[in-house]
This record gives C-alpha cells, structure tokens and sequence, in this order.
C-alpha cells in the first residue's frame, strides 16, 4: 500500500513536522500509522449536516482501532432548502465544486493516505464523491442519513409537504394555523430530506455504485444503527488502504451503469444525472445522454418513493433498504453483478451476504415484472428550449409530450410573483 503521510512525518527534517503534530496530542506511536483523513460536512446550516460531527467522531475511534490514525476535517454545505427562493440559490451548484475542490487541497496539503467522507445534502454528497475520484487514493463514503417524516393528523410528511401548503394558503384552501402546524410537524429532527430528493437518491446512488457500505444508505440520521455504519466506514477504510483499492478501481463504466439503474429504478431525482456526470468526469468514465437512455429504458421503476409517489426514506428502510431493491434488479440481470465494491467484494458478494425476508405486505418495492412504470424515469428530453438535452422526472408525472411558448424570467423571484 502507498502511504503519502511517510512524506511529511519521517526523517529529521520533518521535526517541525511531527512537532505540529505533537502540539495537538500525536506520539510517536501515532505518527508511525498510516494517516486517514475523515472529513465531514457539518454545520449548522442546515438539518442534514447539523450531526455529523458527532457522527465523524465515530468514525475516527474505529480508524484508530484499526490500527490507523485520524485527522478530521470539515467542509462546507449549502442547504438547497434554505437557499430555495432567492439570491441564494446562484450558490447551491457552485457549492458542490467548493466541496470538491476543499477536500482535494486538505488530502494533498498534508499527505493523508485514504479518505473517510461523511456528508448530508445534495450538492455535498456528490462533491465529497467526486473529490474520492480525483484524489484516487484508498475512499469510503457515507452518508449522514434521511430525517424522520413528521406526523400530523396520521399522514407522513416532508418539508415539500411545507412548500405545499404555502400554496394551500395563498390560494385559501388552509388557514393560517393549519400553515403553521405543518410548519412545525414536518421536519421532526436531524436528517436530509425525507422523500426520495437529491441526497437520498445519491445516498442510494453511492450503494449501486459501489462507494459505500451496503446498507448504509437508508437507515435514517439519528437511529442507533447510523453510528455503526460510519463505525465500520472507519474499519472498511482502513482495510481499503492495506488491500490498496482505489476509487478509479470502483468506480467503472459499469459501476456507473449500475448507478444509472438505481436512479431510475427508485424513481430518484434529476439531479443524480447532473452529479453522475460530474462524478464520471473525475473518475475519467465518458457518459453521455444517449447511456441514461439506454439504461432508462430497460429499467423498470420499482419504489413508491415520495416526491413522485408515497413513500419516505424510513419506510424503505424498514423493508431492507436499497439492498432490498438491487436484490430484486440483480436477480433479473438488471446489475453488473461482478463490479468491485468498497468491501473489496463484488455487487453479488456483497448482496449474497445479506438476508432479507420480503414483507407479503409491503407496498413500497414492486416487483420486477409488476412495476410502477415499466421504464425509468430520469428522463432526457430535447426539443427547441434545449436542443443539446434536459432532463425532467416522470415519476409522477402522467404527460408524455409538451408544446407551449415559454415565459422567461431574469429571476425566482419574478418567477414565483408570477405564478
């Protein structure tokens, strides 16, 4: 195995070096470890990353159990939902470049040997990935875990339910209290967005892909099981730095194949093709429109998730989570089942090793033969307004074809005071 760190902390003259690092409680005996940066994007921006530092701590103990030493180091996160709606949106895609761009310089300014990436919202998920593919050195990836729906009257809800209601109000349909008391209900805890959105479509991504744990996609952010997953992140790391895989050997074409299934098959947001491009470009992987096509086209979209259909998170956990789905997809050959993961096992492997009893009243993953639509619905549309492609998401969604003029504005907000 390579380990960069040596650079920086063996011989005399890096004693000013090791002193740094003495200064913050490293021996002797640590120095010698390898180095594993753990990097998480927490704050306190946003619901979705307001946990992860706790979570990184566990991640660093079980580095050091496994014989490794840690270094821990945050990035930012913009809130999609918090910056929804104004200015503040200009910074939601440019964030994911920042996250990228910071990860990369930490891990090559001090030398560290592998990467554990915690993150919790859209655009850090895949910024986190994309920095484990340009840095190509031994990667985990995982994520913080989805919020728990909020409860009101019996019905489970999200914050979209909040966006909604607002709606609701300003067309008279709810009164003000009611606003409020969906206000106050939806968003229960810490968490990414309930439904099936940007950060658990690239959290089901980051399994199929095969950057994450299995399983470690849908257990919700503040269940007990959370700690264990980015727990054994940690040991999975260190184990990844001695068997010496790197991201580029994970990440192939048809790993990204896989990838693109998963998209469609949940039903997942359009941004997963966004980020999947982003990501292939930086793992040296050429995708093109014409692939999520190909592939869309022979997926059957199988989960009842919300926004386009029922369901959250938490209730596909309940059933198995995204292991459930990629068994029922690799079992109909709709999976490279051969493609290496981050256990240093294949997809088959990894799925063998898990047992899940299908619940014979489960609604929320269909069959393969039965789906909720027989094709995917991460969809590529071209047309005048886009010649060269855009993507829109048919999951509930009954139109086929569209012809009308289109009304541009300079900004949301001349868009929204319109509407």
């Amino acid at each position: 195995m390579e380990i960069s760190s040596r650079n920086v902390v063996e011989g005399t003259s890096r004693s000013p070096h090791r002193a740094m690092y003495k200064a913050m409680g490293l021996t002797d005996d640590d120095l010698s470890k390898p180095f594993i940066g753990v990097c998480h994007t927490g704050n306190e921006a946003t619901p979705c990353n307001i946990h992860l530092p706790k979570l990184a701590e566990k991640a660093k103990y079980a580095v050091t159990e496994s014989g490794a030493t840690p270094r821990e180091f945050s990035t930012i996160a913009v809130s999609d939902g918090i910056a929804m709606g104004h200015e503040g949106m200009k910074s939601s895609l440019v964030s994911r470049e920042v996250i990228a761009d910071s990860i990369e310089l930490m891990v090559r300014a001090h030398q560290y040997d592998a990467l554990v990436g915690i993150a919790g919202c859209d655009k850090s998920l895949p910024g986190t990935m994309m920095a484990m593919a340009r840095l190509n050195i031994p990667s985990v990836f995982v994520y913080g875990g989805t919020i728990m729906p909020g409860m009101l009257d019996g019905k489970e809800l999200t914050v979209v339910d909040v966006y909604e209601a607002v709606g609701s109000y300003d067309s008279g349909k709810i009164t003000l209290e009611e606003l409020k008391n969906i206000e106050n209900t939806a968003c229960p805890n810490a968490g990414s967005c309930g439904g099936m959105f940007t950060a658990n479509t690239m959290a089901s991504i980051s399994e199929a892909i095969g950057i994450a744990l299995p399983g470690s996609a849908s257990p919700p952010a503040e269940d007990e099981r959370r700690e264990k997953i980015v727990s054994d992140t940690g040991k999975a790391c260190v184990k990844l730095l001695e068997l010496n895989i790197k991201p580029r050997d994970i990440l192939t074409f048809e790993a990204f194949e896989n990838a693109i299934t998963m998209l469609n098959a949940v039903g997942g947001s359009t941004n997963g093709i966004l980020h999947l491009l982003a990501l292939s470009n930086e793992a040296g992987i050429k995708l093109t429109y014409d692939d999520f096509e190909r592939i869309r086209k022979k997926t059957p979209h199988i989960a009842d998730m919300k926004p386009g259909g029922n369901y959250v998170m938490n209730g596909l956990d309940k059933i198995g989570g995204i292991p459930f789905v990629m068994k029922k997809l690799l079992s109909n050959d709709l999976l490279h089942a051969n493609a290496i993961t981050v256990t240093g096992k294949t997809i088959k492997e990894n799925l063998d090793s898990i047992s899940i009893q299908e619940a014979p009243e489960q609604k929320i993953v269909k069959s393969v033969e039965s789906p909720l639509h027989d094709v995917g619905t991460a969809v590529i549309l071209k047309g005048s307004l886009a010649p060269e492609g855009a993507v829109i998401k048919t999951a509930g969604v009954e139109m086929t074809q569209f012809t009308g003029k289109a009304k541009v504005f300079d900004r949301e907000e001349y868009a929204f005071d319109s509407v």
